[in-house]
């Protein structure tokens, strides 16, 4: 018999829903998820946590009513288990038990504010199962948020060897350095100098240059994929998987960060919620497949929502 899961995924920029259809147990390591829905809303609950530490009143109000739309559709669609991981925006703030509070109320059940090693671990198992037979290991999984980063490296027999989660996300890098719209170029300069610090780090603690292939997960880093594609729509199915170079990476990085928002939301794919923060996002994965020596990078639809699914198994 199949299982029908609810994964939800809240962090620092988007919460976001899964229900699906668990594999049977003797269908084997590789059988994948049956999706049912899948949704997503901008919600920014990290809005100003960077500077202030706390949550803003109305990013958990705008969470919450993104969160209620999902409890019914949860219900409708006959989840058995649910589970709800809370990412780095609530894992800083001080008044954390204000949003704890909201979606006990809400959903029904607690929020789990998992910790970036656990975050990372799911990021892994979501993005690893699935890829294709002949991406070499071992892998590099980059999940790029809006508070954080986690880098995990790991391969499919033996899952994840060593993680970390640090403090660097399209939100927290564009609040912190990138307040010109367009970002002038001693800012781009000053958030580069700070992302390669942090990477460095990163890649040195995991350690990521011994990879041989990079996946790269979460919006910031499926958006980049989709313009470097050229394509006139958001299409999953031909961002998931698809495999980038980082001259086309960089060209895209480079003509994010020189556009207003208002310019960034005249391209095709662009998300009206992330046009004022994908230039740091894009520098993020630009700096990250420089600095581990990357010559390509492998895009992912599946992330940490699908291993919060697989880990109701």
């Amino acid at each position: 018999m199949t299982t029908r899961v609810a994964a939800i995924d809240c962090g620092t920029n988007s919460i976001r829903l899964l229900v699906a259809d668990l594999p049977e147990e003797t269908a084997g390591p590789q059988a994948p998820l049956t999706d049912v829905t899948r949704r997503m809303e901008i919600v920014r609950l990290g809005q100003g946590v960077d500077r202030t530490g706390r949550l803003a009143p109305e990013a958990i109000e705008r969470t919450r009513v993104a969160l209620a739309s999902y409890a019914a559709d949860i219900e409708k669609l006959g989840a058995q288990r649910v589970r709800m991981c809370a990412t780095s925006a609530s894992r800083d703030a001080a008044n954390a038990a204000d949003f704890t509070e909201m979606v006990r109320a809400t959903l029904g059940v607690e929020p789990e504010v998992v910790s970036g090693d656990e975050e990372a671990r799911l990021s892994f198992t979501g993005a690893v199962r699935g890829l294709p037979a002949d991406a070499v290991e071992p892998f590099l999984v980059v999940d790029i948020g809006g508070g954080s980063t986690e880098f995990v490296v790991g391969d499919r027999a033996g899952g994840v060897r060593s993680a970390i989660s640090v403090d660097i996300g399209c939100v927290r890098m564009t609040e912190r350095h990138l307040p010109g719209d367009p970002p002038t170029p001693e800012q781009v300069a000053a958030a580069e100098a700070d992302i390669a610090a942090v990477v460095d780090r990163a890649l040195a603690a995991v350690p990521g240059r011994e990879a041989a292939t990079l996946v790269g997960l979460a919006g910031s880093v499926t958006t980049v994929v989709a313009i470097a594609q050229g394509l006139r729509e958001y299409d999953p199915e031909r961002i998931h998987h698809a495999r980038v170079s980082y001259e086309a990476v960089a060209r895209v990085t480079a003509d994010l960060l020189s556009r207003t928002s208002a310019q960034r939301l005249e391209i095709p794919v662009m998300h009206p919620g992330r046009a004022d923060v994908i230039g740091a996002g894009a520098l993020v994965l630009r700096v990250i497949m420089e600095r581990a020596g990357m010559p390509s990078v492998v895009a992912s639809e599946h992330d940490i929502l699908d291993g919060i699914a697989w880990s109701l198994q």
